[in-house]
């Protein structure tokens, strides 16, 4: 049976969709946008298919060049949003299940794969111009050469290499030198959580790092810190506060990987309330800095069933 043009253009778009998921969110470090995206990247291409879509001799190149401009459009909204956002802003989420190993959001399998999307790259990442961030992504996340780039951008291949450098620079001088495994990253994650529930601050003192940070997103919905909190011991009298848990009745606890780290998911009354993810220094096993998305609209694709334990 011949296929139709619908059915082929879904065909070939739920093949890409993966990668085009990958990348867009590394660029906007937000799922709910990342998806809007997709979902204009497919009208476009099943209209193109519609109407010609034989001449489509890469449709790879088109749908990622396609995918790659619609994100950038997305990104001038984003930043406009965000010069209303109430305190920090932090990505949203990417949430996988510890024991089998699959996303939440099936299509970002490929994301969780790169070191682009882990929590404190994606917030350096966001000190980028986008342009400077779709370069990087491209180049440095996906492996796309330089003349590549800038014939989907339609720009100049020398002004993309310009870009690329300076945004290499930016991120290599920002990101962690290593990354914390999993085991590591689980242990450290579990030891702050039980000083933080047994108000044990001389064990948060010896866990945080001198010049920790403490980034909280609370969107303006739920109670966070309106700017990242800096210092040892500033950031360890903050989570040892009883008003800190007064704020979630009934906590619950879970582990998952969170865009590729081991991380907490706390929940209140079995809904969840904050996703709590760790920067750690690898030789030291210290906490650099941690990041708490608490603003409800970000935790929606989390879900209530993770059967969370009880804190």
């Amino acid at each position: 049976m011949t296929e139709t043009a619908d059915e082929a253009a879904t065909r070939v778009f739920a093949d890409h969709r993966e990668l085009l998921f990958s990348m867009v969110y590394s660029m906007l470090g937000s799922v709910a946008d990342t998806e809007d995206v997709l979902q204009e990247t497919w009208l476009s291409w099943a209209a193109r298919l519609r109407d010609g879509g034989a001449e489509i001799r890469h449709s790879r190149a088109y749908l990622v060049r396609v995918a790659v401009n619609h994100a950038l459009a997305r990104r001038a909204a984003i930043n406009r949003r965000r010069e209303t956002y109430v305190g920090p802003w932090l990505p949203e989420p990417l949430v996988t299940d510890g024991a089998s190993g699959y996303l939440v959001e099936d299509a970002a399998q490929g994301a969780l794969r790169a070191e682009s999307v882990s929590m404190a790259v994606l917030v350096v990442l966001e000190t980028l111009t986008p342009l400077e961030r779709v370069v990087f992504v491209l180049h440095e996340v996906f492996g796309y050469p330089h003349a590549d780039i800038a014939e989907i951008l339609g720009r100049a291949p020398a002004s993309i290499r310009q870009l690329a450098h300076r945004a290499r620079e930016h991120v290599h001088a920002r990101r962690p030198r290593w990354r914390a495994d999993p085991h590591t990253q689980r242990r450290v994650t579990e030891k702050l959580l039980a000083a933080q529930l047994d108000g044990d601050l001389a064990g948060l003192l010896e866990l945080l790092a001198p010049d920790v940070a403490f980034w909280s997103d609370g969107g303006g919905k739920r109670q966070a810190a309106l700017r990242p909190i800096y210092g040892r011991d500033k950031v360890a009298r903050l989570i040892v506060s009883p008003a800190v848990r007064r704020h979630v009745p009934d906590l619950g606890v879970a582990y998952r990987f969170v865009n590729g780290d081991a991380a907490v998911l706390i929940f209140s009354a079995g809904a969840p309330f904050a996703v709590v993810v760790l920067d750690i220094d690898v030789p030291t096993e210290r906490i650099g800095a941690i990041y708490a998305v608490t603003n409800p609209d970000k935790l929606t694709r989390i879900g209530t069933g993770q059967r969370p334990s009880r804190g």
